[in-house]
């Protein structure tokens, strides 16, 4: 049963409209020969451009993959349904629904990153080499590194789009009871029989009784879809920040590169 069911969904995976885009690699335009302190501005970049690529690229044939899902499912009975969603579509659904929290955090930590290195274009008497550690760069760390470029506003509203509160009351939380709690199933079964609340105001204490439902491979592939149209902008947003900062580098490096010629030849 499980190799028809896979040749049914290969069949409607050739069919299925692909509505999304790849994002681009090898897009960087830093030149060749760079003075050491902007070797790790430079190394970053290959490696911060190309994972982000990498992860929205996985993103848009993940969406793909479930709608052909989608127009599987929709064709069987509740044991059929069961049968898919236990031995094809659960992992690859949740990866793909965690993966907007995934994508936004990712810039968040390169814009970060790259916009403290730049900063010393903006600073350099005055610069200090005092980002945060790693596991603390938030939006706030990034905002304040990020402020002194004119294309990191732009870049802010894009990611402030990605896996928004929208998404996470359409997902019915999804990412965050799942990895805290226990989310709602995918496509069939039913997780929150019993749920406890607590009055504030009065601190009196209540159970619910009735359970949270499925979510629909038609919902989550739409959800996706939109998921997927916020990073491509997002994506087109860090790379005319990263535009905009490779011109500032490019033209201290020159700078440098030329102090450094002078003086060898005194």
């Amino acid at each position: 049963m499980s190799t028809y069911r896979y040749r049914q969904y290969r069949a409607a995976l050739k069919v299925a409209p692909f509505n999304g885009m790849f994002m681009p690699y090898g897009w960087g335009a830093l030149p060749q020969t760079l003075p050491f302190e902007w070797m790790p501005y430079a190394e970053m970049f290959k490696e911060f451009s190309q994972e982000l690529a990498n992860v929205i690229n996985d993103l848009t044939r993940y969406t793909h993959q479930l709608a052909a899902w989608r127009d599987v499912v929709d064709k069987l009975d509740n044991n059929g349904k069961f049968d898919v969603a236990h031995e094809f579509v659960n992992p690859l659904a949740t990866i793909a629904l965690n993966l907007p929290y995934v994508i936004r955090s990712r810039f968040i930590f390169a814009a970060a990153h790259l916009s403290h290195q730049a900063n010393q274009t903006k600073l350099p008497e005055g610069w200090a080499d005092n980002l945060a550690l790693d596991d603390k760069i938030y939006f706030a760390q990034a905002e304040v590194v990020g402020g002194p470029w004119k294309k990191w506003n732009k870049l802010k509203t894009k990611l402030e789009r990605i896996g928004d509160k929208g998404y996470q009351a359409k997902t019915k939380n999804f990412r965050h009871t799942y990895n805290h709690r226990f989310s709602p199933r995918i496509i069939v079964g039913q997780t929150n029989i019993v749920t406890r609340k607590v009055n504030v105001e009065t601190n009196r204490v209540s159970y619910g009784f009735g359970g949270t439902g499925p979510l629909t491979l038609k919902l989550i592939v739409e959800l996706l879809e939109e998921e997927c149209q916020h990073c491509y902008k997002a994506f087109q947003a860090f790379q005319k920040l990263v535009q905009e900062q490779e011109k500032a580098i490019s033209a201290a490096a020159s700078a440098t590169l030329a102090a450094m010629a002078a003086l060898a030849k005194s």
